[in-house]
């Protein structure tokens, strides 16, 4: 491991890509790949500490259908954000955002390289370009909206915003009444405004953006194997587990892979078929997650790299090189 002189504050690492694409396994050697400083008085095996940006890493329990990082690989680099509740609470982006940022700072004042590992676009979009905020709450009208059933509140939101409505559900009243009370106070869909915030295309100044680039064939594969061993590994025991001791809150149960569980459980479809729908969703999500990629793309300083094309070790050198350049000309700057 390479040593210099730091100048400037450690750029945040933001690493992004399609899922089973391989960001766990940059990450970790980027942990152990990036320069400490020379002063720094360190265990010099580890210069960096992972950081997840995934909504359902954050539950205790849910391991396997999450793709959590194992216990050795945790105990071989520290992770941040991993564990935080029990999946029967909520979890949002702002919980995210907040603690994110905490920890990012705490980790700067070590001298370790603080590096982010995006599961969940959405929260990297928040940290790198800020929230979406819109009106504050309007207590009259949400006193009038708790009188209304998950049915009416759903109509009503699909009135004022058809597109909100084919992507909330209709249990989930927080976001459905949320979307209502900005669409009363602005006169705007929540939709549109969220659009708005979506194409800022600005990104904190002090961080770096590393994405991995994978042929669509390639992932689906990657994709496909990964499902096959986390049955392997137990997530249908894993799943049960945590129903039997009534664990799984309503957004963990719509978690990738424990829904498919769910419903098998509940006699909806064979174990074949369940593994079946994982596989189709997970491929699905990957798609979603080529939209995101490609609005990650117009943001700078970014570097992207043809994770087909080349080993493991070859990703991590043009990574490093690329964190400690920016790094180098923040400090010239």
């Amino acid at each position: 491991m390479q040593q210099m002189n730091y100048t400037a504050q450690l750029p945040i690492v933001v690493i992004v890509g399609p899922t089973a694409g391989g960001k766990t396994d940059l990450s970790l050697r980027l942990a152990h790949d990036l320069p400490l400083p020379v002063d720094s008085g360190r265990d010099a095996t580890i210069s960096g500490e992972i950081v997840s940006a995934d909504s359902m890493q954050v539950y205790r329990g849910m391991d396997i259908g999450t793709a959590k990082p194992t216990v050795a690989e945790r105990g071989n680099v520290p992770h941040h954000l991993i564990d935080c509740v029990d999946p029967t609470e909520p979890f949002t982006v702002h919980d995210w955002v907040r603690q994110a940022e905490v920890t990012i700072a705490r980790l700067r004042e070590q001298q370790r390289w603080p590096i982010v590992v995006g599961g969940t676009n959405l929260y990297v979009k928040a940290l790198l370009e800020g929230m979406f905020e819109g009106p504050q709450p309007d207590p009259v009208l949400r006193a009038e909206l708790d009188d209304l059933s998950n049915d009416q509140l759903h109509a009503r939101l699909r009135q004022v915003d058809p597109a909100a409505g084919e992507r909330i559900h209709r249990n989930d009243r927080k976001r459905m009444v949320r979307a209502i009370e900005v669409h009363a106070q602005t006169g705007q869909p929540i939709t549109e405004l969220q659009q708005q915030w979506g194409d800022q295309g600005r990104m904190r100044p002090d961080a770096v953006l590393i994405g991995l680039d994978w042929p669509t064939e390639q992932i689906n594969q990657r994709i496909n194997a990964r499902v096959r061993k986390m049955v392997e590994d137990g997530l249908f025991e894993e799943v049960r587990a945590l129903q039997d001791g009534g664990l799984l809150g309503q957004q963990a149960s719509e978690a990738l892979g424990y829904k498919q569980v769910l419903a098998h459980l509940a006699g909806h479809c064979t174990l074949e078929e369940a593994i079946e729908r994982i596989k189709i969703e997970t491929r699905r999500f990957a798609r979603k997650q080529r939209t995101w990629l490609k609005r990650f793309r117009v943001l700078t300083p970014s570097l992207w790299l043809p994770a087909s094309d080349l080993s493991p070790s070859e990703l991590a050198g043009q990574a490093v090189q690329f964190a400690v350049e920016n790094l180098q000309e923040r400090a010239s700057g």
